[in-house]
């Protein structure tokens, strides 16, 4: 009998958003999980899966059930052969490196943070850099659905391959993922290169710096012309770090919180933060390798408000260009560093941002110094208009201002999402405040 805890309050890793659940629940197997979703339909409950808690957006609150996955984080099964490995949802990718490490495995490409379960990291359709690479969902080769009528479905190309092509960006309302079977690749070392550049030499020679680096991204720091460019390769050279207590730490975070904190008082300084901290810190060709988990992944420190819409990719300079000129035509506009520009190959996921066109990711931020909250809304309206006006997609985990007439807009596969997620759970079940707003 699965035990329902009162009284537990959840809140994301950002603290930009929080719920009280009326019962959490913590399953250690399937049939707990069927328990938990026999109450809800007897008692007429909504029921929210919960992951890392690492999405920025209210995605997963609920006051209704609360369905955390942690326990329920073993690997099942890996195939050698096939370089594939079967999990529960809930595993956390930072337990699953060192496992797949022992077969000699690794996932081809990961998102900045492994503090997620293997079904939250596809359900919100995280992604990272590379246009040979697709949204980490992409790497999914087959799940298991347990819906709200308490049957399990097994999903892959081949078997119920309408719902698969749905569930592997699931947005926790088709129902509970319980199984996840992803495709490795043999384990590999990256050797990552960051170096000073222009925003106009990166733009302009996009196509360029595309070709040259499988993992490039590039970070502008916006009242500034200065952008440091991240290639990230295959490499055979051993480990080896530039990190430094002093500067990452003492002065990238403890002085650099310090003067945003200063900023939310005298916005002016933030121009000149972001100036000053680019020839800190970022005008020195720095190289680093490791294993490919430890290049791709990186520490958050900042709790943090965030945007990140997918554009077309051949929109990047119109869209960064825009958003600079707006910028500079509003002085009183604050952004603070870095806008993080990546860039992501296409797929058939129907609610994939990546959906059926390469695409570029353009993440922007704004820092919560001790807890502060910064103005952020005209920046944040700014940004959202060009990216509509450009196509763009929003990152499903972020936040957003869209409604079910803009999805409807993006997706050309948003009434079939639709029509999917109406069979699975007639009820709406999966529903929470944020999807009311996808979906009505």
């Amino acid at each position: 009998m699965v035990h329902g805890y009162k009284g537990v309050k959840f809140q994301n890793w950002a603290r930009t958003y929080g719920c009280c659940p009326e019962m959490y629940f913590q399953p250690t197997s399937v049939e707990e999980v069927r328990e938990v979703l026999a109450l809800a339909r007897q008692q007429n409950k909504r029921v929210k899966v919960v992951g890392g808690g690492h999405s920025p957006s209210d995605i997963a609150c609920t006051d209704g059930f609360m369905i955390h996955m942690g326990k329920m984080n073993r690997v099942l099964q890996v195939d050698t052969e096939k370089k594939q490995v079967t999990v529960e949802a809930g595993i956390l990718l930072a337990d699953l490196h060192p496992q797949l490490g022992k077969h000699s495995l690794a996932l081809s490409n990961l998102g900045a943070v492994s503090d997620v379960t293997a079904g939250g990291v596809i359900g919100s359709g995280t992604h990272n850099t590379g246009i040979k690479h697709g949204i980490l969902a992409t790497q999914v080769v087959a799940l298991t659905l347990l819906t709200a009528d308490g049957t399990i479905l097994e999903c892959s190309e081949s078997s119920n391959a309408d719902v698969f092509q749905a569930a592997r960006v699931h947005l926790g309302c088709l129902g509970v993922v319980l199984t996840v079977t992803l495709q490795c690749v043999p384990q590999f070392h990256l050797q990552e290169i960051s170096f000073p550049s222009t925003l106009e030499e990166v733009l302009n020679n996009l196509d360029g710096h595309l070709k040259k680096s499988e993992y490039f991204r590039f970070l502008w720091f916006p009242h500034s012309e200065n952008v440091s460019v991240i290639y990230q390769d295959h490499t055979n050279k051993p480990p080896s770090s530039s990190a430094n207590w002093f500067w990452d730490y003492a002065i990238g975070f403890y002085l650099l919180e310090f003067l945003l904190w200063i900023s939310s008082f005298l916005p002016g300084l933030v121009g000149w933060i972001n100036r000053f901290f680019f020839w800190l810190l970022f005008t020195r060709k720095k190289e680093s390798s490791d294993l490919s988990h430890k290049i791709f992944t990186y520490e958050c420190r900042f709790k943090q408000h965030v945007q990140d819409w997918a554009i077309p990719r051949e929109k990047t300079k119109e869209a960064l260009l825009e958003l600079k000129a707006m910028l500079e035509a509003h002085p009183k506009m604050v952004a603070h560093f870095p806008v993080e520009v990546r860039f992501t190959r296409g797929d058939d996921i129907l609610l994939s941002p990546c959906f059926q066109r390469d695409s570029c990711y353009m993440n922007i931020i704004m820092y919560r110094p001790y807890g502060k909250d910064v103005p952020r809304l005209d920046y944040w309206l700014t940004y959202e208009t060009i990216m509509k006006k450009v196509g763009g997609r929003p990152h499903w985990a972020k936040a957003h201002n869209c409604t079910r007439k803009d999805f409807e807009k993006m997706y050309p596969a948003f009434s079939k999402f639709c029509a999917i997620r109406e069979k699975l759970d007639p009820t709406g079940m999966f529903l929470n405040a944020y999807l009311e707003k996808v979906f009505y």
